[in-house]
């Protein structure tokens, strides 16, 4: 019995190393799982976010096509009012579902700023489903559009902590043999 108690402060620092050891595994483990899941969940944020604006996108570029068919837009490929209509229809069907994933994922900022896009879109599709024939009332639409898509971008890289990016505003070049002051579409 006296060897078993001799030998009892080192059992008791094994086990306690062992317990030891078990918790720090676990608790690394934890924190590990915890990062990649906020990771996935990021990564899943992103696409939702790049997806949505890709898909406003096609429903803008129809806009200033059907723009430039009324002489409103400098854009080098009008397109008929009457050919873009079930092509508009068809862009606006295909948003409903990222926008669900966007309110499903999205931050309540992002949400915020998305609609004030999307509001203004709709303002353009519907000045030209009036066929207005206005060059300057339209350039105030693709202002507001250029600036809801920047707030969008914005709120995102908050949410994503991604550093500030470009504006997106790029200059449009003069179409050769075109009419008219070159835009700055973005």
């Amino acid at each position: 019995m006296s060897a078993f108690i001799q030998q009892l402060p080192a059992l008791t620092g094994v086990v306690i190393g062992a317990l030891g050891s078990y918790w720090a595994v676990a608790r690394g483990e934890r924190v590990r799982f915890r990062r990649e899941r906020e990771a996935r969940w990021e990564e899943r944020r992103l696409a939702v976010y790049t997806d949505y604006a890709r898909v406003l996108k096609k429903s803008v570029t129809l806009t200033y096509r059907v723009s430039a068919s009324l002489g409103n837009d400098p854009h080098p490929h009008p397109l008929a009012p009457e050919e873009a209509a079930p092509l508009i229809a068809e862009a606006t069907v295909a948003q409903d579902p990222y926008r669900e994933a966007l309110l499903l994922l999205g931050d309540p900022e992002a949400l915020s700023k998305a609609r004030e896009w999307v509001a203004t879109l709709l303002d353009m599709e519907a000045f030209l489903r009036e066929r207005t024939e206005n060059p300057r009332a339209w350039q105030a639409l693709p202002a507001r559009r250029r600036s809801g898509r920047e707030g969008y971008y914005a709120a995102v890289r908050e949410d994503l902590a991604l550093p500030p990016g470009h504006s997106g505003r790029w200059p449009v070049l003069p179409v050769p043999g075109g009419t008219g002051e070159p835009g700055n579409r973005g």
